[in-house]
């Protein structure tokens, strides 16, 4: 396995890769890898000779500077687990900050055709700013056939979607289903924080999702959104922040059901001091 930490010296090996003809796929992650991430791997290479997989925090999509300092930087780690899928297929680049924004760090201002304002960005000011930056540089270094992001970030996905083609960039985005633990837990580098307490109960967010689901094949959005608040209300280790039923184009709160639009449940909310975030296709 390669490892490039400047963008010079990999986008000269991916340039020669390409010129034998090789196809590549891209993996973006900020590290703390898990089988969530390596599921966006092995997906990679149905259509790829090889997969880059980037390693950075990004510090412009922290809106929390706390946050952003207990992020965990697992590299060795993270290079051993990619080692498990393939030993010479995958590429790593884990630039510093400098190799990224060479003089200032500071996100480039985007507009997304208001996919920016629900949800995440309403309670994370700046934040998809942030993502446009960094994911755009990195498909200019990279220069990848096909991107491939996680519907845990399903709003991430549908920016990513929108950044592409506002800015006509050459890459194909694919959507890969979320990946989760057995009792139901959304993969995230996050989870390795919660407590112990927290993590038991954790299963109940995707069990209250998969009964909203049912619930909206009958019940009005309205409704459905109601009777997660409650259940959330009696369950007093889990803080909701939002639920919120969207059509998945606009990703605007449905007001009234339509049978020709398709709509997802989103939900974030904290478990202790640990953030989560998950959401299911409705139809």
């Amino acid at each position: 396995m390669k490892t490039f930490y400047n963008k010079i010296e990999l986008s000269a090996y991916i340039e020669a890769l390409k010129a034998k003809g090789h196809s590549v796929g891209f993996v973006p992650t900020m590290g703390a890898l898990h089988n969530g991430h390596l599921s966006l791997v092995r997906a990679g290479f149905d259509k790829n000779d090889v997969v880059v997989v980037s390693i950075f925090v990004n510090p412009t999509q922290f809106n929390n500077s706390e946050d952003l300092l207990k992020y965990p930087r697992t590299l060795d780690d993270d290079v051993a687990l990619l080692n498990s899928v393939s030993k010479t297929a995958i590429i790593v680049y884990a630039p510093s900050v400098e190799d990224i924004y060479t003089t200032k760090i500071e996100a480039q201002k985007f507009k997304f055709d208001g996919l920016e304002h629900e949800m995440e960005g309403a309670f994370r000011a700046g934040h998809f700013d942030g993502v446009g930056t960094i994911v755009k540089r990195l498909f200019e270094i990279v220069k990848p056939d096909y991107a491939y992001f996680g519907e845990k970030d399903f709003q991430q996905l549908q920016i990513i979607r929108k950044l592409v083609a506002l800015h006509h960039l050459p890459v194909k985005i694919i959507g890969c289903e979320i990946y989760r633990t057995d009792d139901g837990l959304a993969m995230s580098s996050r989870n390795t924080r919660l407590t112990s307490q927290h993590r038991a109960i954790s299963p109940f967010i995707y069990k209250t999702l998969k009964t909203a689901k049912i619930k909206f094949g009958t019940k009005s959005a309205q409704n459905v959104t109601e009777w997660v608040i409650k259940q959330f209300k009696n369950e007093s280790l889990l803080e909701l922040e939002y639920f919120i039923i969207a059509d998945i184009e606009t990703l605007k709160p449905v007001k009234r059901k339509s049978t020709k639009k398709t709509y997802r449940a989103f939900i974030a909310l904290y478990a202790g001091d640990i953030r989560l975030i998950d959401n299911i296709a409705l139809n």
